[in-house]
């Protein structure tokens, strides 16, 4: 697609550049959305349409705290890293 993504299994997790270089994506929860975007809401901001309805959140780079960032990345790991049976 023309941009760096990060997976997890065969499932995208996040990616680099998209829209444009200025931006990356994280595949959250809505409900992890919300609190990102709550939080940092000149960083995270909801992907339009129906993606972003189901969690999808663009990261602006150039104001994103590392931490924030860090946190994100983690949750959207986790969000679709396949689930152990125990």
């Amino acid at each position: 697609m023309g941009h760096p993504d990060f997976r997890v299994g065969d499932k995208i997790f996040a990616t680099l550049g998209y829209p444009n270089n200025s931006f990356a994506m994280v595949q959250l929860t809505p409900e992890q959305q919300e609190l990102f975007v709550r939080t940092e809401p000149k960083t995270f901001t909801p992907v339009p349409g129906g993606w972003g309805t189901k969690g999808a959140t663009h990261v602006l780079l150039k104001t994103a705290k590392k931490a924030a960032v860090r946190e994100a990345l983690q949750a959207a790991y986790t969000n679709r890293a396949p689930r152990r049976s125990t």
